[in-house]
């Protein structure tokens, strides 16, 4: 079993708002995607739609929604991921784990949902960031 896509709905501005911030920041570009009902977008990393956005005027933010925490990506290069974050204002905060050899990057996306990107790196300094 391998984690195919995550599906984010959400209202028109604040789609195009998670499609921004997906491909400018996280590195994400859009793709193809069928024709369905409704707009959105598909978000590619390489070949594979690993996010999915979707237009629904039904959904509503809310402080905390069962018990869903975060989605994970790795990324090969976490200097450019950290760059983008500071150059957009984006605040984190990252983690260093020792025995894998692995930073932990935490953030939100506009819709507030919880991000990590990993990295396998040297250690660096574990603090929160503002840019």
């Amino acid at each position: 079993m391998n984690l195919h896509h995550i599906n984010i709905q959400a209202p028109a501005l604040l789609m195009e708002q998670e499609k921004r911030f997906f491909c400018e920041v996280l590195g994400l570009r859009e793709g193809d995607r069928p024709d369905f009902s409704s707009p959105g977008y598909w978000l590619y990393s390489g070949d594979q739609a690993i996010v999915h956005l979707s237009l629904s005027e039904q959904h509503f933010s809310n402080e905390r929604q069962g018990y869903f925490d975060h989605v994970a990506f790795h990324t090969s290069n976490l200097q450019d991921l950290l760059q983008r974050l500071e150059t957009a204002g984006i605040e984190y905060s990252s983690n260093h784990l020792s025995q894998l050899g692995m930073t932990q990057i935490f953030l939100k996306s506009p819709s507030a949902t919880g991000i990590e990107v990993c990295a396998s790196t040297q250690e660096p300094d574990r603090e929160s960031h503002c840019g």
